[in-house]
């Protein structure tokens, strides 16, 4: 039995899935800027939770929005003289070309906002026609004081919608009352019953729910901050464009990041893309750090734990590699001198125990991490046999699959460099201790080390 902490009961309920099916939706990027380390750290978090469920056997149809037009990407098109939607394009292609960098592939579909516009049409005249929104000379409005439940995922009420990103508008029956339909004569803009103009943000993401959901479905996720009054206003339009509740069965969101302690911004200097993460650590890294902490956990982004990961990461891969070696090896007792099989079992136990406790990555780590550490002291005792080891490497593989990233390096670097070419790494290497750049020789043998080439100074 799978357990989620769902948002809106405050509770972790056990997970509901009917003939084996489920249908996740998870906020997408807007796409006016390179992709930063939150987003990745949320994407990651639902592709592990992806990779779970269907490795438990469950179809995940896992549908992502591509916020493609909104008032930050007019703003910086105009900036840099570009046409808004060569931008939004440009920067999707960006991000997608990230997400998979970090091993981000169970999405099933992105949907463009600027592709559903039909959609999103039909939404607003259907709010309209039921009396929840209003048309103005600056565009069409959902009536907040319509819809008795406003903010129920969130615990706000009604008077706090003051204090959020929804813009003053004198046009409007009340300030609180959010955009459904922006009017505008500039370009890029749409024709619509209420004249040209184009979607406001929340309307985007529940056309395109309901176009492949339709008015309900099983799962909705994103960040923590996306809950007010991003989500509280999809369930509002949802709900009232439908008659139905609710939108959703589960609501799932991930934690904070933080760089050194504090909110990652661009006035503060600690602002950090994907692109410029992935120029200082690996992918598999990163992935590593962001399931080191649970998903609805705060998490804090520093050079010194990223150092602490990827030496946590090269020892588990190294225990995988070292696994994998003996296991091609002659040299092994014929039956088992060690309880390494009952370890095993226990290790099993415990990672799937944790997983199915609202998917708790950092305690699955806990047990492979210790898992790994009673198969270095096997190994070393030489006292597991052939059959044992290989029972482990299929185990870790399915591990493997399901955290994305790999601990048995199979196709190891050192074992395809030719003998030309280490002669080349070793002249260099010697070359730099003749200048004395001790520091640079050490790097090259320590790196060689990790791929167990060992160098000898004579």
């Amino acid at each position: 039995m799978i357990k989620v902490y769902n948002t809106m009961t405050r509770e972790k309920e056990e997970l509901k899935v009917v003939n084996n099916k489920l249908k996740l939706f998870v906020c997408g990027p807007t796409v006016y800027d390179y992709s930063h380390i939150g987003h990745a750290r949320t994407y990651i978090s639902f592709d592990v939770i992806v990779r779970y469920l269907k490795h438990k056997g469950i179809s995940v149809f896992y549908l992502q929005n591509i916020t493609d037009i909104d008032d930050k990407i007019i703003n910086r098109a105009k900036e840099n003289g570009e046409d808004p939607l060569e931008l939004s394009h440009r920067f999707e292609k960006e991000y997608l070309e990230d997400m998979a960098l970090l091993n981000v592939n169970n999405v099933n579909f992105y949907a463009r906002a600027t592709e559903h516009m039909d959609e999103i049409i039909k939404q607003i005249e259907d709010l309209i026609n039921k009396g929840y929104a209003y048309d103005t000379e600056t565009g069409v409005y959902f009536d907040v004081s319509k819809f008795e439940d406003f903010g129920k995922l969130s615990n706000r009420n009604l008077d706090d919608l003051q204090n959020t990103r929804i813009e003053v508008d004198t046009t409007k029956k009340d300030a609180k009352d959010f955009a459904l339909w922006k009017k505008q004569d500039e370009k890029p803009y749409w024709d619509s019953p209420w004249g040209n103009g184009r979607p406001g943000w929340h309307i985007e993401d529940t056309a395109i729910t309901e176009s492949y959901f339709g008015p309900q479905y099983n799962i909705h996720g994103g960040g923590l901050d996306l809950i007010f009054p991003h989500h509280d206003a999809e369930i509002a339009q949802m709900e009232a464009a439908s008659g139905k509740e609710p939108l959703v069965e589960y609501w799932m969101h991930t934690g904070f990041l933080n760089v050194r302690g504090e909110k990652m911004s661009k006035s503060l200097g600690n602002f950090i893309t994907i692109k410029e993460l992935l120029k200082d650590y690996s992918p598999e890294v990163y992935r590593f750090f962001v399931l080191s902490t649970h998903y609805r956990s705060p998490i804090d982004f520093s050079d010194d734990i990223l150092k602490q990961a990827e030496n946590s990461l090269k020892r588990i891969q190294n225990t995988g590699n070292n696994l994998l070696e003996r296991a091609n090896s002659e040299d092994l007792p014929e039956s088992d001198l060690s309880d390494i099989l009952s370890e095993l079992s226990t290790f099993k136990k415990e990672f799937f125990d944790a997983m199915d406790n609202d998917f708790n990555t950092p305690i699955a780590l806990s047990s492979l991490f210790e898992f790994t550490h009673k198969i270095n002291k096997a190994l070393n005792d030489n006292s597991i046999s052939k059959d044992s080891l290989d029972l482990i490497v299929n185990s870790l593989r399915i591990i493997e699959e399901i955290l994305g990233f790999s601990i048995i390096q199979e196709d190891n670097l050192g074992s395809d460099l030719s003998d030309d070419l280490l002669d080349i790494i070793t002249e260099v290497r010697q070359d730099l201790r003749a200048k004395k750049d001790w520091d640079s020789a050490d790097k090259i043998r320590d790196k060689l080390a990790e791929l167990d080439i060992s160098l000898e100074d004579k």
